[in-house]
């Protein structure tokens, strides 16, 4: 009788873990894009300034108008640090208008086989329309481009505290 209720217990326990498990977010839907451009913050991910790859080589500040706003970012296109990842080198460039995050582009990222090309071209799409929605680099990562999205978010906030400066 033991063994039946211990059973039991164990099957319950499992199923409830198994259902209440919570697997990562997708992308923001149009719905939830307007509430992350009018400032709701809940969608987004601490990440912070510090990344998982290593800095291989300085950023660049590519123009600047010397404009700085109220929310503390020039206008002009800085390029991050280039962030090395396990798969190669990820490197991100934004463009400032009017203080804000305008354009980001990823101009250098892991692409040298099919693989990299199948992942990083739904990753990066991903990561730069969260960037301009998020306005830092608190955005999400996206799940099965673990090491892309690290680099991406070590270079982004270089390019950010260019901006800063």
């Amino acid at each position: 009788m033991k063994k039946i209720l211990y059973t039991l217990l164990a099957t319950v326990s499992g199923l409830v873990l198994l259902f209440s498990y919570r697997t990562s977010l997708e992308a923001v839907t149009p719905t939830d894009a307007s509430a992350a451009t009018a400032g709701s913050s809940s969608t987004t991910a601490d990440t912070g300034a510090s990344g998982s790859g290593t800095t291989s080589s300085s950023g660049t500040t590519s123009s600047n108008s010397g404009t700085t706003s109220a929310t503390g970012l020039a206008d002009g296109t800085y390029t991050g640090t280039s962030s090395q990842t396990r798969y190669g080198p990820v490197r991100v460039q934004i463009t400032v208008s009017g203080g804000r995050i305008t354009d980001a582009q990823a101009v250098d990222y892991p692409n040298s086989n099919g693989r990299d090309r199948q992942i990083n071209g739904t990753a990066i799409p991903r990561l730069v329309s969260e960037t301009i929605q998020a306005q830092s680099s608190k955005i999400q990562m996206v799940s099965g481009a673990t090491y892309t999205s690290d680099g991406y978010l070590s270079s982004l906030q270089s390019a950010i505290d260019q901006a800063q400066s």
